[in-house]
């Protein structure tokens, strides 16, 4: 188990390299200059002094080159420190430490309905013995996956906040704010969860173990509860481990249509500004949050499935 251990570790830590490196190369080769459009902020006429720009990338290291600036700002972000804002000046840690308490509650409450809405119509679907209405269960997650988050947003504000009058439609407003942007994010999330979920459910129901425990007695709640949908939740578990990245990026969009304070505008706000440290921090959290939480899901699998064992050569197999 050590072994296995120090090995997912160290993949961590290759795709937290990797992810901040793809995010320093594509950013450097996006057309514009961050510095100039700093130096030019409210000057009318667009003249603006060589000598400040001059400074300026002096001060950033944006007159290096370019090898020269990715060692610095790894090695500096590898001590956690991201430097400083291009457009605002400010740390990127204080930036980010500010926005992330609103972003983590979206996120968590988004995460909580998606598991709720996707492993309650997953259990639904597979539970009922009218064709018609599994038939229509399933063909919902589907829908859910291809619909635009933003649309979802977009109608629900326009059915809860101007039509029924129930709940706000923009702004960080406590508990009752956080519900529409919370349910637009989990829709796709919990459709995922969803689709998943029935087809292990269907196919568990399947297996010999199922048949033995309806022979000893087992009613139908207590085989489908107890017996498959232990079993059929290992796959969804994995899903919802992926699917962690997906909430973060999608954070963007939604606190975007909400107009909510949190990671996703600070991204936004720093890719159009091409303010560099600003969105390597935001990267390099978000892949350190999907490596952990994939890292945490795959040291739970034994716990659920005690027929999961570790082998000696650091994989996850069945005994």
């Amino acid at each position: 188990m050590r072994g296995y251990v120090v090995k997912r570790l160290a993949q961590a830590a290759g795709v937290l390299w990797a992810a901040y490196t793809v995010s320093f190369l594509v950013l450097y080769f996006l057309p514009g200059d961050p510095v100039t459009a700093m130096a030019g902020a409210g000057m009318e006429s667009g003249q603006v002094d060589p000598r400040r720009i001059a400074a300026l990338r002096h001060e950033y290291g944006f007159d290096e080159p370019v090898l020269a600036q990715y060692a610095d700002y790894l090695g500096r972000a590898v001590r956690g420190d991201f430097g400083d804002s291009v457009a605002t000046g400010r740390p990127v840690a204080s930036t980010l430490a500010d926005a992330l308490p609103q972003t983590l509650q979206l996120t968590s409450a988004a995460l909580l309905f998606a598991v709720l809405l996707g492993g309650g119509l997953a259990v639904a679907a597979t539970y009922t013995t009218r064709r018609w209405l599994r038939q229509l269960l399933l063909s919902l997650p589907p829908l859910g996956v291809s619909v635009p988050t933003f649309w979802v947003g977009l109608l629900l504000v326009e059915a809860f906040s101007f039509r029924l009058r129930w709940l706000p439609a923009f702004g960080n407003d406590g508990v009752r704010g956080l519900v529409l942007p919370a349910l637009t994010l989990a829709v796709p999330t919990g459709a995922q969860i969803a689709q998943v979920l029935a087809k292990s459910l269907l196919t568990a129901l399947d297996q010999a173990y199922v048949e033995t425990a309806r022979a000893k007695g087992a009613g139908r709640w207590r085989v489908h509860l107890r017996h498959a949908l232990r079993n059929a939740s290992l796959p969804a578990l994995t899903v919802v481990g992926l699917l962690m990245g997906q909430l973060i990026a999608g954070s963007v969009v939604v606190e975007t249509v909400f107009s909510r304070d949190g990671l996703g505008r600070v991204t936004a706000a720093a890719v159009t500004a091409q303010d560099i440290p600003v969105v390597q921090g935001v990267v390099a959290f978000g892949a350190l949050i999907f490596v952990t939480t994939n890292l945490v899901v795959d040291l739970v699998y034994p716990l659920l499935d005690p027929r999961i064992v570790v082998a000696p050569g650091g994989r996850a197999g069945a005994a």
